[in-house]
């Protein structure tokens, strides 16, 4: 354990922080899976701003880095497009 009071205090903060970024994370994992699933065009469609956003918020915020949000937009983005309508 720690023994001086700023350090302990940076220890709460912290779990706090992690346990914020973390569900905010997990939403957004949730988003990208439904909307993977999604087999209907128009619907995804509807979808993927939505996604889009949450992954920007995510990047600048620094829960997730600036590039992996934009390969992940990128693979939806294709995913979206190979659908039939």
């Amino acid at each position: 354990m720690a023994n001086h009071k700023s350090s302990i205090k940076r220890i709460r903060q912290t779990n706090a922080k992690r346990l914020h970024n973390r569900y905010y994370a997990k939403t957004a994992r949730n988003a990208m899976k439904v909307l993977r699933a999604t087999e209907d065009k128009n619907e995804a469609q509807v979808l993927f701003p939505k996604v889009c956003s949450m992954l920007d918020k995510l990047a600048k915020k620094h829960i997730i880095h600036k590039n992996k949000a934009g390969n992940l937009k990128s693979k939806l983005a294709k995913h979206v497009n190979t659908l039939a309508q």
